[in-house]
């Protein structure tokens, strides 16, 4: 292992911190990086490994709402508590599961086909999708609070996360723009995106421990795989904070342009330059 090699390892930390939380997805930016700077990373092992290093960083942003759910859901189940607070709570955490179930399912079934033999050019396909996704909703402004979601939300939410599992759909750019068309706010619709990335992304990390640690670049690159975690936790948990106050102040247009830049950029590059 070079310098080289542990600076393009770090690099794609990098990137995936800062393309994991906003609406452009990760694994498509990753697929694009390997081809272009030549980095053999079979299979999904890397992706997966840097994927709960953004799951530390959105564990440590939503700290307080995390354990004020599972306060509030202790209190309904166990003390008998029906306040207002202590409800909501409990129709939140089962509205999450629901929305969890198709991913969690449709990853399991497809966790072996996930990632293998992605070309750029797909990608830049997928991007187009994602980029038309965030334009139909991008002016849309919902008046649906934490406790309006409904059954049928959620299994909406969720759906749309399933069309994530192809690289170059965002997830988080899915989940949003599911919750935003049943209606959450913006602001509330990426709360509940990034509440869905933490048992969906556990989920991933569990199933994937004996790939993470069989992986046969991991005795020789173990250095920048741990640089590249390292990088990554702190890149994502500066780029959820800029997407809150984006989301905030209604400026999702840009990842538009971005989504379909790069997209026709990836097609250009494989059918013309690759």
């Amino acid at each position: 292992m070079d310098i080289i090699t542990t600076i393009k390892y770090m690099f794609l930390g990098l990137l995936q911190g800062v393309t994991e939380p906003i609406p452009v997805s990760s694994s498509g930016h990753l697929v694009i990086a390997r081809e272009l700077f030549g980095i053999e990373a079979k299979g999904l092992s890397f992706e997966i490994f840097l994927n709960t290093a953004s799951l530390l960083a959105i564990l440590f942003v939503y700290r307080n709402d995390i354990i004020s759910i599972v306060q509030n859901l202790w209190r309904f189940l166990f003390n008998g508590a029906r306040d207002n607070e202590a409800v909501t709570d409990f129709k939140y955490t089962i509205c999450l599961i629901i929305a969890t179930i198709p991913v969690g399912v449709a990853g399991l079934l497809l966790k072996d086909f996930i990632g293998e033999n992605i070309t750029v050019g797909f990608v830049g396909v997928m991007l187009l999708v994602t980029g038309i996704g965030l334009w139909f909703i991008k002016n849309k402004r919902g008046n649906k609070r934490d406790g309006d979601l409904t059954v049928k939300d959620s299994i909406i939410v969720g759906l749309a996360q399933c069309v994530a599992l192809t690289p170059g759909i965002s997830r988080s750019g899915a989940a949003i723009v599911g919750s935003i068309a049943v209606g959450l706010s913006q602001k509330n619709a990426l709360r509940f995106a990034f509440l869905l990335y933490i048992p969906i992304s556990v989920g991933t990390a569990l199933i994937s421990v004996g790939d993470i640690v069989n992986d046969p670049q991991m005795s020789t690159l173990w250095l920048a795989y741990l640089l590249a975690f390292i990088v990554t936790v702190i890149a994502t948990y500066f780029a959820v904070k800029w997407l809150q106050n984006i989301m905030e102040n209604g400026n999702l247009i840009i990842f538009v342009y971005y989504c379909f830049a790069l997209g026709v950029f990836s097609i250009l590059y494989q059918f013309i330059w690759a």
